[in-house]
């Protein structure tokens, strides 16, 4: 009789366990952080000057990850970004050239200084960037 009642207990403390939402919530199985594409940051931006050749653009920020084959003139840097937990990112930025030199650039990071790209927020989401002249020799 006393084995009976300890099993049923244990089997029903069992059953109630997996029912259990909230303690089988809180165990989550551990997710990576996945990055893919060209991360572009705001000092590699601030690098380029109107002007400057494909071959020191792709120096500056990298091979793109998208060439149009029927637009050659642009170029598109896609970065996303999916933590294990929280919404994924993405940011997108492309780069313009006319006669094979850096025209213009447009996406969700602009020139300037790092800290200004911070303190403006991320409210917007596309701009058109004014690449300041090459220096002159």
């Amino acid at each position: 009789m006393r084995s009976t009642l300890l099993s049923a207990l244990v089997a029903a403390g069992l059953l109630a366990g997996c029912s259990f939402d909230s303690i089988v919530s809180k165990v989550n199985p551990y997710k990576i952080d996945v990055r893919q594409g060209n991360y572009v940051d705001q000092e590699m931006i601030a690098q380029l000057k109107k002007g400057m050749t494909r071959e020191q653009v792709r120096f500056v920020l990298g091979t793109p990850l998208v060439v149009d084959a029927f637009r050659n003139d642009r170029w598109d840097y896609v970065y996303r970004f999916k933590p294990g937990r929280g919404e994924p990112q993405q940011r997108v930025v492309s780069v313009f050239f006319v006669d094979d030199k850096l025209d213009r650039i447009e996406g969700d990071v602009k020139a300037g200084d790092a800290q200004a790209a911070t303190d403006s927020g991320r409210g917007e989401r596309s701009r058109v960037v004014e690449i300041p002249p090459a220096p002159q020799k």
